[in-house]
């Protein structure tokens, strides 16, 4: 394989390996190759089957590195290019995967949902069909057998995982309804789950907790510079975690002072740049971000192989920072409450909060009225004195 090793190379660093952890790339292109010379295989001979068992055999000598597909992918997909046939075919489709891919697609394209909300749609509609059991046939379904699903989701779960069943299901059934998997539109049979969710106030976090929070940052590191960056984005625009991770150069107008944010249902924004969180991004695009890769999203991994932060990624640096500054652990969403909670303290209508955190509906803003303590003790009646029961 050595006429490969320079691919190899080139490769690992696009992907943003360092030139010592290319090395231990090599060493197992290397002990592959002997593998494949013992057995006088030829690259062109390598099949995926081959490549399990060469990783089944390292497993059982002992080696605890390199031992899935996963972590040999950029050397197999040199040796995929040399002609190596390690394309496998696509497995079956189920019938009832085919449904809901159908269904993914349609939230997707239709109705503009997020994909975190996508995946727990379907999870829902999928546990709706294995507990049918007749897979993606659903011509038995009727109103009898949809409530049976929603009581004996509501029997396992709390009140607030039910009703969320019962809405993922009322969407699923109007979509079978609608592309003639089923001839009668089930979805009113999917009722409301009645039940006390546990109320509280909208927590968001004290301005010593927020500078305590930006402290520990180091901005002197690649890491603590893209931390402070996002940790502030998060803070002064009320940013989702999902919007954070999906930004991208583009997005950002430096000449106006506006980013570009990417909301949900394909909803786009602008929003006025501040100048302190401005700064933050600019020194890290400046010195922190990796400057040789094709990605256009601004907030990258540190580590190889180079790839944007997910919503996920972006949820842990917060979690991460929170720890270390000695707090409770708060994920992004409390850095947006706390945005909210600031207004509310301030005075500023709920309609114009609701238009900085870009809700679609009133509702959503309106858990935030509760928050204003003093203003509700202005409307609360008197507690009764005296009297006999």
């Amino acid at each position: 394989m050595e006429p490969y090793a320079g691919q190899l190379m080139g490769v690992l660093a696009v992907r943003g390996y360092a030139p010592l952890t290319r090395v231990p790339h090599l060493q197992v292109m290397t002990h592959l190759s002997k593998w494949m010379a013992a057995r006088q295989l030829a690259v062109a001979e390598l099949t995926a089957a081959q490549v399990d068992e060469y990783l089944g055999q390292r497993r059982r000598g002992g080696y605890v590195a390199f031992c899935t597909r996963t972590s040999l992918a950029p050397l197999l997909e040199v040796l995929a290019s040399a002609g190596a046939p390690l394309d496998e075919p696509d497995p079956p489709v189920s019938a009832v995967d085919a449904l809901l891919d159908g269904y993914a697609r349609f939230l997707l394209q239709e109705r503009g949902l997020a994909a975190s909300t996508i995946s727990a749609y379907a999870l829902r509609s999928r546990r709706f069909l294995q507990g049918h059991g007749h897979g993606a046939d659903l011509s038995a379904v009727d109103t009898a057998a949809v409530t049976h699903a929603v009581l004996a989701e509501a029997d396992t779960v709390s009140a607030g995982s039910a009703q969320f069943f019962a809405v993922a299901l009322r969407s699923f059934l109007r979509y079978c309804y609608l592309t003639g998997v089923i001839d009668t539109d089930l979805s009113a049979a999917s009722l409301a789950v009645t039940g006390r969710r546990r109320s509280v106030l909208p927590q968001g976090i004290s301005t010593t907790d927020a500078r305590a929070l930006l402290k520990v940052c180091d901005r002197h590191t690649a890491d603590g510079c893209r931390d402070y960056a996002v940790i502030l984005l998060l803070m002064r625009l009320g940013l989702r975690a999902c919007e954070v991770a999906v930004l991208r150069l583009e997005d950002i107008d430096w000449r106006t002072g506006q980013v570009t944010i990417h909301g949900k249902g394909k909803r786009l924004d602008g929003l006025p740049l501040p100048v302190e969180v401005g700064e933050a991004i600019a020194a890290y695009l400046r010195h922190a971000r990796p400057p040789e890769t094709a990605l256009r999203e601004v907030f990258l991994r540190s580590i190889a192989p180079r790839a944007a932060l997910t919503r996920e990624a972006v949820g842990c640096l917060v979690r991460r920072a929170s720890i270390r500054a000695g707090l409770t652990p708060l994920g992004p969403h409390r850095l947006r409450h706390a945005l909210a909670c600031d207004m509310v303290a301030a005075g500023v209508p709920l309609q114009q909060i609701g238009q900085v955190l870009r809700h679609a509906d009133t509702t959503s803003t309106s858990i935030y009225a509760r928050v204003d303590v003093e203003r509700l003790r202005t409307v609360a009646s008197p507690w009764p004195l005296g009297g006999t029961r």
